[in-house]
């Protein structure tokens, strides 16, 4: 799969429908009012293509610059995210994002950069132990309170109510389900730490409930995996970018 960097104010029509065609394939109770609303609050867009030019993924962001505890920092976004699942097991998605997220903050004027991460899907937590030393909340560890803190103070005014804070999970008005066969659990998936804490912790997952993560994105943070993902990433074309942020 070939990753493009777009602003989201550059993508044309037929592309917005097929990224509704294809997170309507994997995902239930989205109309395409529902998800145009959404992709209208991010700023970019990494579109993931095959050979043939057909969309096999995509991944919506929100690029921000803000003050946190008195400092400036970068904050990543992160939005609807699929990958076709005939494509599972690629390295294409994290190599992409992770090229794309250092282009954008290559034209930020802040050394930190902050991952604020949405997920309803065990798949997509377990990114985070997979590349992150260090991220909340997980099973071995307590969320320091500074950690909570800022993903109050990141989470709130993004989420409004209906983000409940005391739980540290999202439940939307309209929430998007994934469709039962991907949800589907596969055998010893439990023994995984991790993914048992998710379930534990977002007990409403199959509902849609959202479990509200928070890591730095920094050298230091990198597992091995995810020095190799660095190491092996492409950086995406950027197409209609203009202006960082636009």
């Amino acid at each position: 799969m070939i990753g493009t960097l777009t602003a989201r104010s550059a993508l044309a029509p037929e592309v917005v429908g097929e990224m509704y065609a294809l997170i309507d394939a994997h995902f239930e109770n989205v109309s395409r009012a529902r998800f145009e609303l959404d992709l209208g609050g991010k700023n970019w867009v990494l579109l993931l293509r095959d050979a043939d030019g057909t969309l096999a993924g995509f991944s919506t962001i929100l690029f921000y610059v803000t003050e946190l505890e008195g400092e400036r920092v970068s904050i990543v976004y992160s939005g609807d995210t699929i990958v076709d699942p005939s494509h599972w097991g690629s390295p294409a998605l994290a190599r992409s994002w992770i090229a794309s997220i250092l282009e954008l903050q290559s034209g930020a004027s802040t050394s930190r950069i902050f991952w604020l991460l949405l997920t309803s899907g065990f798949r997509t937590y377990r990114y985070l132990p997979l590349f992150w030393r260090s991220f909340h909340p997980c099973f071995d560890a307590e969320t320091p309170p500074e950690t909570a803190r800022r993903i109050d103070a990141l989470a709130g005014p993004l989420l409004g109510d209906e983000y409940d804070s005391a739980a540290g999970i999202v439940r939307f008005r309209e929430p998007a389900r994934l469709r039962p066969h991907l949800r589907e659990l596969a055998v010893g998936r439990l023994h995984d730490p991790h993914v048992a804490f998710f379930l534990e912790r977002n007990p409403g997952h199959a509902d849609g409930d959202e479990l509200v993560c928070l890591t730095e994105i920094s050298a230091a943070n990198l597992t091995r995996a995810g020095w190799r993902m660095v190491s092996g990433a492409i950086a995406p074309e950027t197409a209609g970018s203009g202006r960082r942020g636009a």
